[in-house]
């Protein structure tokens, strides 16, 4: 939602005091959107798998890469309720950790990706000497198909959590860059800005005060699928064998190992592929409620 405000030489007080109400009437209409239909099934589901990831040791039957070659391929049981996989390991244990991991990659590529693209962003905004060369940059990185990029820094690197987190996040910052950059270039525009330019503020309290609270709307809604887009990019390269190695449970090698057995034990592929469709499903909603909430053109249509 853009905040509009006034410039330094007056009008400072209406801003102050019109903030507190916009932020009520915004913090209303969030309330309103997630207390009904799928906003609330996915805000649940979403709040579920938290749960999952966090308590994953307490509600797991069993050590996730402990390997039972006795009990390989069995169905489900007290002890193994959704059965075990080719190596004897418990399904049930190995989808919980699997919470763990997508979250884990999701929020980092997301956190990462928001916090490095904003800082880009607003440099190419409102700088216009350096805006060529960084767009030039960011228009490089998103010539590169990101599967490509990921699958080429985790071979120069090897396989682990952070080079996975690391390679998934860089194809992430030039959308970032790119989104807070028009934020900029609009804002800039801005009776007040100008105003504030010409009054001689410093360009940092220009920056802080009227151009950065702009962009934190859109980088919420940006964050939201970013992070969905992560946990789906970890997948399909732990799927591909180009991710995480097979001792970290991931959403994506259950679904790889599983798969040569699929008409025999479908539930090596279809549990995992529940929780990642039904978290990348509820995420994929609370964005599009954050869009249409914090968007005033959508907000204009309500």
């Amino acid at each position: 939602m853009k905040i509009s405000a006034p410039s330094d030489a007056a009008g400072g007080c209406a801003h102050e005091d019109a903030q507190p109400s916009r932020r009520r009437l915004i913090l209303r209409h969030l309330l309103r959107a997630f207390g009904t239909g799928p906003a609330l099934v996915a805000l649940v589901i979403l709040l579920l798998v938290v749960l999952m990831a966090l308590f994953a040791p307490l509600l797991a039957t069993a050590d996730p890469i402990a390997i039972a070659p006795a009990e390989r391929l069995s169905g489900s049981s007290a002890n193994h309720p959704l059965g075990t996989d080719a190596y004897g390991r418990d399904i049930y244990s190995r989808v919980l950790y699997g919470a763990r991991v997508s979250l884990i990659v999701g929020a980092g590529a997301a956190l990462v990706s928001v916090a490095i693209g904003l800082v880009i962003g607003v440099l190419a905004g409102y700088f216009p000497a350096v805006d060529s060369v960084i767009m030039r940059t960011m228009d490089g990185v998103m010539a590169i198909p990101s599967i490509l990029l990921a699958i080429a820094l985790i071979s120069l690197t090897g396989a682990s959590l952070m080079t996975v987190m690391v390679a998934i996040t860089i194809p992430e910052i030039p959308r970032v860059v790119r989104l807070v950059r028009s934020v900029i270039l609009n804002v800039r525009s801005e009776a007040y800005v100008e105003a504030a330019v010409t009054l001689g503020s410093p360009v940092r309290r220009i920056l802080m005060r009227h151009m950065v609270p702009n962009t934190i709307a859109p980088l919420i809604v940006q964050g939201t699928f970013v992070f969905a887009s992560a946990i789906l990019t970890e997948a399909t390269l732990s799927f591909l064998g180009a991710g995480l190695p097979t001792e970290i449970p991931s959403w994506g090698n259950i679904m790889s190992e599983g798969r040569s057995y699929f008409q025999l034990f479908p539930g090596l592929v279809l549990w995992p592929g529940i929780a990642l469709a039904l978290t990348l499903l509820s995420v994929n909603v609370l964005g599009d409620v954050l869009r249409d909430t914090l968007d005033p053109k959508m907000a204009k249509r309500t």
